[in-house]
């Protein structure tokens, strides 16, 4: 149980990450809704507020990509703490904004920050975590993006009563401002390295004393078994390392599609495009001003319950692949309703009706981040071997981000020419990826991450008891060395 604890512990704190993905990107939705913000900046173009949304995200594409240059040569650590300091930076130049040029280049710099860390904390968590809680442990890491967005919404709301003015959207802005400076402390400090990628780097003895200390719970012989495979698996596939992309595809292509399919499958489904333009769906529904920023606040909380109850309760008892047939199989059902719902009472006056429509939007939210927003940003993680974690898992997120760039970009502009009709492109691409999930997509619950492999068809090398007995004797060695300088010491 303490290892759980300890676990669940690093993980709440890794994600201030992915929650300042979620507050940054949740912002945008109240603060172009803002009076004051159009006036300040201007009266932006439809073009230019879209920018908004859509230099954020090729910020994050950048961000996702730098991760697969040199995510590994840095280490997670290293990594996650350049993040928080590139995001420190792109919020301050955000809050302070004085034109719409200085907005949109702090949106792309921030973007680029939570583009990589977005990618990195579901690695490093699925990494540190025992596979029984694997599922809670990092799917924790989609819990800190749907709390990040449930916090901006209510916040952008609560700002909006302030006085009219600047202060109504630099507010919300500055206030992430602490939280990257935070992390890096906490990721320069107490936080532990990732096991496997130690053991990548060669440095075996920092890694054995990482395992032993997150995984405090395991008998003796069960830390030397397991770290025998670990070991054992990891420097099988790093004597297939990698040098090209052709090579990738060539030696796990099932096991690297899988993970860019499931990430470029949540763009599809229109979780951003909906997320986004929520204020403009609620306008054309004839809602004023204050009930839509409210409404947004209700949709974020929506979010973040849904998603942190299915995080506890359904991940690792359920199984990632049924949480995802589930998920898309809903989405496909609701995006319809949401699409009729909009079609038939948009231009009426029927208030009831109008309401079955928002409920439509609020179906979505909680069937997406209950069934799909953790599952799918920790399967696309775990499925990977260690060689090819970051670099795969870089390539997937930026394929998610700059799918998101198309899609939202057109959001404005398709919802004001074929209004509802858009929500069927979503519809036609999820009814895709149910398809895919259910014959392509395997189970991965309840495995090692190095068990996975198996369930691809991949070689999961097996250890003898000379190896294990062999990571015993260096185990009690330590125990030894540690007793005979305790005794010293007293």
């Amino acid at each position: 149980m303490g290892s759980v604890l300890y676990t669940f512990g690093i993980a709440l704190f890794a994600a201030i990450g992915t929650f300042l993905f979620g507050f940054d990107t949740g912002i945008a939705t109240t603060t172009i809704a803002h009076q004051s913000w159009i006036s300040y900046m201007g009266h932006p173009s439809k073009g230019l507020t879209g920018a908004v949304v859509a230099v954020y995200i090729a910020g994050e594409a950048v961000g996702a990509l730098v991760q697969t240059a040199i995510g590994d040569r840095l280490g997670r650590i290293r990594f996650m703490q350049l993040c928080c300091t590139i995001v420190t930076i792109g919020v301050v130049i955000q809050t302070a904004s004085v034109n719409i040029g200085m907005f949109l280049a702090g949106r792309a710099i921030a973007g680029a920050a939570v583009g990589g860390m977005v990618s990195t904390v579901p690695i490093y968590l699925s990494e540190i975590s025992d596979s029984r809680h694997r599922g809670l442990i990092g799917g924790i890491s989609g819990c800190g993006i749907s709390f990040g967005t449930m916090m901006s919404n209510w916040v952008g709301m609560a700002c909006g009563y302030a006085p009219y003015g600047a202060l109504q959207w630099r507010l919300p802005l500055g206030i992430q401002i602490p939280w990257g400076i935070i992390m890096f402390i906490g990721l320069a400090t107490f936080m532990p390295n990732s096991p496997r990628q130690l053991i990548r780097q060669g440095k075996i003895e920092q890694a054995r004393i990482e395992y032993v200390r997150i995984h405090r719970d395991l008998a003796s012989h069960e830390v030397q078994e397991e770290f025998a495979l670990m070991r054992a698996q990891i420097e099988y596939e790093m004597m297939r390392e990698i040098k090209s992309i052709k090579e990738v595809f060539r030696l796990y292509r099932h096991r690297a599609l899988v993970s860019i399919a499931v990430q470029t499958m949540t763009s599809l489904t229109g979780v951003n495009v909906i997320q986004y333009y929520q204020t403009i769906l609620y306008k054309s529904l004839g809602i004023d001003q204050k009930t839509i920023l409210a409404l947004a606040g209700v949709y974020g909380t929506c979010a973040f319950l849904s998603n942190a109850i299915t995080t506890k309760f359904l991940t690792d008892q359920w199984g990632r692949r049924k949480m995802i047939i589930a998920g898309l199989s809903g989405v496909v059902v609701i995006e319809i309703y949401a699409a009729v719902m909009q079609r038939v009472f948009q231009n009426t006056d029927n208030k009831v009706g109008k309401g079955f429509a928002v409920l439509g939007i609020y179906l979505f939210v909680i069937t997406y981040y209950g069934m799909l927003n953790s599952t799918t940003w920790l399967y696309g993680a775990e499925v990977l071997p260690m060689s090819l974690r970051s670099k795969v898992m870089g390539l997937a997120a930026a394929s998610h981000f700059i799918v998101n760039v198309g899609i939202t970009e057109a959001g404005p502009t398709a919802f004001a020419n074929i209004g509802e009709n858009y929500y069927y492109v979503f519809v036609a691409c999820a009814f895709f990826f149910l398809v895919l999930a259910y014959f392509y997509f395997p189970e991965t619950r309840h495995k090692t991450l190095e068990e996975i492999a198996a369930a691809f068809g991949d070689k999961v090398v097996e250890v003898g008891e000379q190896d294990v007995e062999a990571e015993g004797s260096v185990l009690e060695e330590k125990a030894e060395l540690r007793h005979v300088e305790t005794k010293e010491d007293v």
